[in-house]
């Protein structure tokens, strides 16, 4: 039986990248494994495989009865809807221990680094298999992207190294460059729905049974929001009604001027103006040094609903 590699339910580069080279490494120890993805790629994941000659992950949704190895999570609330029906076999992922259980035991690597292909790069390491060109190429672009060229905080040294080494075997000397060039495919936002850019990074939460939904978008400028803010907010309240959410919310994450402007829509505002110890204005803030969503969001808003 084959394994099926396969991140969260919204896929983002680290998420579809770590899918392909954790699939790759398995069939180099002797495990079949294919990789697989539960949504449609997002504009840098697309150009991320395009630049290097990879074809999508095969689209799956249900595994029920399959072998899976999950990348990039480890929530029950962004696994597929029959997984409590799925073999688990393993995790690999950079987040907080989430509450999937299994009925046997399983592999994982779980590591407090600011990307999943860092902990991918390390099982290569381990046993002891060479890293092939291409997937050098897109598990660097996967840590450049997550760790936002180094400026989140949830990068780590470790990040760094590995994409150095990473660096060195896809013959990319100037990894910064390819990381800017990754976030201005990631700032394109004309001709896209207001609905499609709040899911293109969204994650789902429950907090202390509160339903939250938080997504992102890491842009080179600001600005490019300006004609469109208002839709984003007005779809923003949308959505927390459609998915009888208790708040939803966005973050406009400004690379260079690293910090963020948060669009909340919520049914009690005061949770999250408690939270970060702010009063919003029109339904929204700016966090000066705001860059990640799960350093720098989650731990602070999540007590807040206890």
């Amino acid at each position: 039986m084959a394994i099926y590699t396969c991140g969260h339910t919204t896929p983002d580069s680290d998420s579809i990248c770590s899918a392909i080279s954790l699939a790759y490494l398995l069939n180099k120890i002797g495990r079949e494994a294919i990789p697989a993805r539960q949504g449609e790629l997002n504009p840098e994941t697309s150009f991320i495989l395009e630049k290097f000659g990879f074809k999508k992950p095969l689209l799956k949704t249900k595994f029920a009865q399959e072998e899976l190895f999950i990348t990039d999570y480890s929530d029950l609330d962004l696994a597929p809807k029959d997984i409590n029906e799925a073999i688990v076999v393993g995790i690999v992922d950079h987040h907080k221990l989430g509450g999937i259980t299994t009925s046997t035991p399983l592999e994982c690597w779980i590591r407090p680094v600011g990307c999943t292909n860092t902990i991918v790069k390390e099982m290569y390491d381990y046993h002891k298999v060479e890293v092939p060109k291409d997937i050098a190429g897109i598990m660097m672009c996967a840590i450049l992207s997550d760790t936002v060229i180094f400026k989140s905080p949830t990068c780590t040294d470790i990040d760094i190294k590995v994409v150095r080494e990473l660096s060195q075997i896809c013959g990319i000397e100037d990894f910064g460059a390819l990381g800017m060039e990754m976030f201005k495919v990631k700032s394109q936002v004309q001709g896209v729905s207001a609905r499609e850019l709040i899911l293109r990074d969204y994650k789902p939460f429950d907090m202390y049974g509160k339903k939250i939904g938080i997504g992102q978008l890491e842009v080179v400028d600001l600005s490019i929001f300006d004609d469109i803010k208002q839709d984003l907010q007005n779809d923003l309240k949308a959505l927390r009604v459609e998915k009888n959410l208790h708040t939803a919310c966005l973050l406009l994450t400004d690379i260079m001027k690293e910090g963020s402007e948060i669009l909340v829509s919520s049914v009690d505002e005061k949770v999250f103006e408690k939270a970060f110890n702010i009063k919003l204005e029109d339904n929204k803030v700016w966090l000066d040094g705001c860059l990640s969503r799960k350093k720098q969001i989650i731990p602070f808003l999540e007590p807040a609903f206890k």
